[in-house]
């Protein structure tokens, strides 16, 4: 298979993207089979935008000028048995204290107990990465043992140069702190980034006949 043709055939699985449910807690998402993958950041990092460019949907996701309009877990089929899931944002929310506790409670149970779950994508602002809620985030993650995938976004809001030193920076830390975690620049404006998430995804969904 040619690279070109690959990369289409690699897009076409995630255009295929469509919701399937919303769930407050584990228990509501369905059953525990296949393969799926959480995206999870704070609550303006971009987490939405970034679904919508990688699934080649706009609206997939809901976005919102509004941090912590996504409030429950949302599941997108990609086929029978491979799925992504949008996770509550975390951070700056302007929700009560005890509906935050809440979506923290069922974000940590569902990292922690869902078979079906693969690995977890991590969306960061460049400008801003590991926050204290980004580490409470790989905490979890690596507790669970997951495979861990940061995407700093908004790389555009950066020159080349800065955007770069972001990334060494980040990498560095991880290192030390989360070895293993994967790292990469992404801008859902200019759509950048995008090839090298879904060669990720498409590792950790173990896509069948899928180019390595």
């Amino acid at each position: 298979m040619s690279n070109d043709t690959s990369l289409i055939a690699r897009s076409s699985r995630y255009h295929a993207a469509e919701f399937l449910k919303s769930a407050s807690r584990l228990q509501e998402c369905g059953p525990d089979l296949g393969a799926e993958v959480a995206f999870a950041g704070r609550s303006n990092a971009g987490k939405s935008s970034a679904l919508n460019v990688i699934t080649g949907i706009r609206g997939l996701a809901r976005t919102s000028k509004t941090p912590g309009r996504t409030q429950l877990i949302n599941l997108f089929t990609l086929d029978e048995t491979h799925r992504l899931v949008d996770l509550p944002g975390y951070g700056y929310a302007k929700v009560p204290l005890e509906m935050r506790k809440a979506w923290e409670a069922n974000m940590a149970e569902y990292l922690q107990q869902r078979s079906a779950l693969k690995g977890v994508v991590v969306v960061m602002d460049v400008r801003r990465p590991l926050t204290e809620g980004d580490r409470v985030m790989l905490d979890w993650a690596k507790w669970a043992k997951l495979r861990i995938h940061i995407l700093l976004t908004k790389a555009d809001k950066l020159s080349r140069g800065a955007a770069s030193s972001s990334l060494q920076k980040t990498r560095n830390a991880l290192k030390t702190d989360y070895p293993g975690t994967t790292v990469q620049l992404f801008s859902a404006l200019k759509q950048t980034g995008i090839e090298e998430i879904h060669a990720v995804l498409d590792a950790w969904l173990e896509w069948p006949h899928a180019e390595p």
